[in-house]
């Protein structure tokens, strides 16, 4: 039997609104449970039913508004005996005989007849049927009913009105007032007009909606409340309907008195005489705007969802397993490239299109998702008439009736032939890029977004002995992590893969020899366009010979600390005379703590050289030592320059800035020539002294910080604490520890080892050779009064080299204008020393690398006992290197 209500066919000159509904081809393309649902709301508003008949076994198959209008209980199958019994006794005869003959002569029939429901009222429907043969030959009935109740109820009125006014006329013939209050008392815009069309009457309903007088609508004004889109529609089916002597209708938008226009369904009766012959014309509007926009919007959604179909490339089908006939999307056609010609019902049209390779595959899922009632998903092939060859991923549900019979499927077909390909160009890639990465020489992993291992290069499978289905086991990262390497290593991979940020470490890991060796990971998280995250890559880099390496240098680098600190005089300081010696046994006591040291001398005595000792002995060694000379910096800056500064606190301030103390916290601040600090600045330092903590210049927030002072001053605090220059409070916490450093007129017995030191550094970077000192220019720097002390001998050294044009030391006695008047005795130099044995020392120590003892040491290379080649290298204060050292 027929399936309704998708497509009924019908050609009405006049169609009514059930034949409308009947004759529109609902093929939306979409999803036909939704179609359906847009059917039946449509259906309702229009209060039109869809129905089949079949002749031969009397089978009935009613639309949902169709039980509706014959108030029948849907789970009671409708029956031609019971739609006989429900119809008014007095149609009962013109219903059967209409029957009788449709059947003998297989036409179609448009009959209006009553029904007497069983509470007694009685119902106006209007039944249009199409006959249509079977493929067996069978007759069936498909066609549609709607409940014109309404619509005969106020004809009736028209009728009666009419009927009343034909009584009256008649009876009152000069009496048309009568006729026009009756008018004006329907419910509804009422007009009539002559046989030409020419309007003459509108009652007062009608005037009032419009908003215009009689005078301005007569004849053919009434037409400028038309919708001006619509005015030619509306004329002429006003033209046919007059041409035809018939009763017709109209749809078209009327305006209201208020400028809105409203959709409207304009009907009309003629009036005829005894002769037949038309005399007045009389007709309603009814308003059916909410009936439009419910279809509007039913049109608008089936836009939408073709246009959905066509970007995603989505289209929708329906298979009627009876008939075999195929109902597709637009979407459809476009995906299997189905020309306008070919008949688009055909179930075998659609299924050649298959790849042969997956026919037999497809009919076997379709069978059984048949049999077993259940929906189903796959992808297959399609081949395309010019041999192009497409992917779709395909969708079935099936639809069961009443009884539990699957009647039919409808699903959706998505072409996937773009994804297809990129899966099989990703699949070529990674296939190139695993080819890749087992040429690398290192670990290469890749792993899910938790962490888990999904695939591991060759070279890292080869070296842990271990398959990749062990490697992806859980856990696995642990089983060849060096015990002691575990925990640290899964606290940091754990936080890094939680919050997806870059991680990496050196690690032992486990060979399949039983050993470990070191390798450096690198973790590096991967993200797709939108910023998630996809995969980790993870890299592992052998540095086993590079920690050997590191360890050895490490070894070797302790040794030679403690043979340069065991043959060094003092850090950086070159001195032995009796004032250095006081000086730096007093450092050795108290660069240990943590007491503020205040170091007083003259300009140019190596202050800077004892704060550097101070904090190389201290236990802050490891951590920075910030040096800060106050007089060198602007008074104004001097307090951004310790404490920093925020954004905006002065002009100039365009960002924030960290000062010295922040940058010294954990080590040691050295201020120099602290005599020079302005009143204001002295206070900040008193407030960090005395509680450990300071402000930035334009900031309340206070800053802890733990730094050990050092300071220094060539001016005489003393006097400047007396002079109200320097506050006493603040002298008396920098005076914790003073320190002394001797001027050079007082160690004049380090002259030459000074001179010695100098001459090594500055010859060096000359690119000269000297290999002497001339005892007259010992004598002359020795006697000299030094009041730059040693800054001012550095200078003079470096002249003298600069100036040299021999391999002997010479300075010029001009260069020393300011002697002392004390007389000193010249002392000899390194210059008394054998050449030849200074250098036979520093090139077996070059050789050597510096080593001294040992098979391979200078001191066997030269034939001589390791403590004569010691003594002699103090002696001659020779690097350990083949330099010349002072210090």
């Amino acid at each position: 039997m027929t399936t309704l209500p998708l497509e009924t066919p019908f050609s009405q000159d006049a169609p009514s609104p059930g034949a409308a509904a009947v004759a529109t081809r609902v093929s939306f393309g979409t999803d036909p449970s939704a179609n359906e649902a847009f059917l039946a709301v449509a259906q309702s508003l229009s209060h039109t039913g869809s129905f089949g008949w079949s002749v031969a076994s009397g089978e009935l198959d009613w639309s949902a508004e169709t039980f509706n209008i014959f108030e029948h209980d849907r789970a009671i199958k409708p029956t031609l005996e019971m739609i006989l019994s429900r119809i008014h006794p007095d149609d009962r005869d013109l219903v059967q005989q209409t029957l009788d003959r449709v059947i003998e002569t297989k036409d179609d029939f448009d009959l209006e007849h009553r029904l007497l429901m069983p509470d007694g009222s009685v119902k106006h429907l209007h039944v249009l049927a199409r006959a249509l043969a079977t493929p067996s030959g069978n007759l069936e009935f498909v066609g549609a009913v709607t409940d014109v109740t309404k619509q005969v109820q106020t004809e009736t009125t028209l009728e009666k009105a009419l009927q009343e006014i034909k009584r009256r006329n008649e009876a009152l013939r000069a009496s048309e007032h009568n006729l026009d209050l009756i008018i004006n008392t329907i419910p509804a815009l009422a007009w009539s007009a002559r046989p030409d069309g020419s309007a003459e009457f509108f009652n007062q309903h009608y005037l009032e909606y419009v908003g215009l007088s009689a005078e301005q609508v007569k004849d053919w004004g009434w037409t400028v409340a038309v919708h001006p889109d619509d005015l030619n529609g509306l004329a002429g089916s006003w033209r046919s309907i007059m041409a035809s002597g018939e009763r017709g209708e109209s749809e078209a938008r009327l305006r209201r008195f208020d400028g809105e226009y409203r959709w409207f369904l304009f009907r009309a009766n003629p009036l005829r005489n005894e002769s037949g012959n038309i005399v007045k014309w009389f007709g309603i509007n009814t308003d059916i705007e909410d009936r439009e926009r419910a279809e509007e919007k039913l049109r608008r959604s089936e836009a939408y969802l073709l246009e959905a179909q066509r970007i995603s490339q989505t289209g929708s089908w329906k298979l009627d397993l009876a008939s075999g006939t195929v109902t597709a999307s637009p979407q459809m056609f476009r995906t299997y490239g189905v020309e306008p010609d070919e008949d688009k019902s055909i179930f075998e049209l659609w299924f050649s299109r298959s790849h042969p390779e997956d026919q037999k595959r497809m009919l076997e899922l379709f069978e059984r998702s048949k049999i077993q009632k259940t929906s189903y998903a796959a992808d297959y092939r399609i081949v395309l008439p010019d041999g192009a060859i497409k992917h779709i991923h395909t969708t079935g549900h099936p639809v069961l009736n009443e009884l539990g019979d699957v009647v039919e499927f409808v699903g959706t077909n998505i072409d996937i032939t773009e994804r297809k390909q990129a899966e099989e160009k990703n699949r070529q890639d990674e296939h190139e890029l695993r080819r890749i990465t087992d040429a690398i020489p290192h670990i290469i992993v890749v792993l899910n977004t938790d962490g888990r291992p999904i695939y591991v290069n060759r070279v890292g499978l080869e070296y842990t002995g271990l398959s990749v289905e062990e490697m992806q086991a859980e856990g696995s990262p642990y089983r060849v992590i060096h015990p002691d390497d575990i925990e640290r290593f899964r606290e940091v991979r754990h936080h890094a893969i939680l919050n997806g940020v870059p991680f990496g470490g050196e690690q032992r890991i486990l060979g399949k020899d039983g050993k470990y060796r070191w390798y450096l990971l690198r973790y590096n998280p991967f993200r797709d366009e939108q910023g998630h995250l996809v995969r980790w890559y993870a890299t592992g880099t052998d540095i086993e010979d590079r920690k050997v390496a590191e360890r050895h240098l490490q070894n070797e680098n302790v040794a030679l600390r403690e043979e340069i600190d065991h043959f060094s005089m003092f850090e950086e300081i070159v001195g032995s005379c009796e004032p250095m010696r006081q000086v730096l046994k007093q450092v050795a006591k108290v660069a240990p703590s943590n007491s503020t040291v205040l170091i007083l001398g003259e300009t140019g005595t190596g202050k800077e050289l004892i704060a550097r000792a101070l904090h190389r002995r201290s236990n802050r060694a490891t951590r920075a030592f910030v040096r800060v000379n106050c007089a060198a910096i602007p008074q104004s800056l001097i307090a951004s320059e310790l404490f920093g500064h925020e954004k905006g606190a002065f002009t100039g301030a365009l960002q924030r800035r960290v000062g010295r103390f922040e940058s010294a916290d954990g080590g040691t601040l050295f201020l120099d020539e602290i005599g020079d600090l302005p009143m204001d600045t002295q206070v900040a330092l008193l407030r960090v002294l005395q509680e450990r903590e300071f402000e930035r210049v334009g900031s309340n927030h206070p800053i802890s910080v733990d730094v050990r002072l050092i300071a220094a001053t060539n001016a005489d605090l003393p006097a400047a604490v007396a002079a109200g220059t320097f506050r006493r409070d603040l002298f008396y916490r920098l005076n914790v520890v003073p320190l002394v450093a001797p001027p050079l007129r007082e160690r004049t017995a380090d002259i030459p080892l000074l001179v010695e030191y100098f001459l090594g550094r500055y010859a060096k970077a000359a690119g000269k050779t000297i290999l002497h000192i001339c005892r007259q220019t010992l004598a002359r720097l020795t006697a000299y009064n030094w009041p730059g002390n040693i800054r001012e001998l550095q200078n003079v050294v470096e002249r003298a080299v600069i100036l040299s044009e021999t391999d002997t030391f010479f300075v010029d006695e001009s260069w020393l204008k300011l002697e002392s008047p004390e007389s000193r005795q010249p002392r000899e130099g390194i210059s008394t020393l054998s050449d030849r044995e200074v250098e036979l020392i520093e090139a077996a120590l070059a050789e050597c690398h510096g080593r001294i003892s040992g098979p391979s040491g200078a001191a066997a290379k030269l034939g001589i006992p390791r403590q004569t080649l010691e003594s002699k290298i103090r002696r001659f204060r020779i690097n350990k290197y083949g330099e010349r050292q002072t210090f």
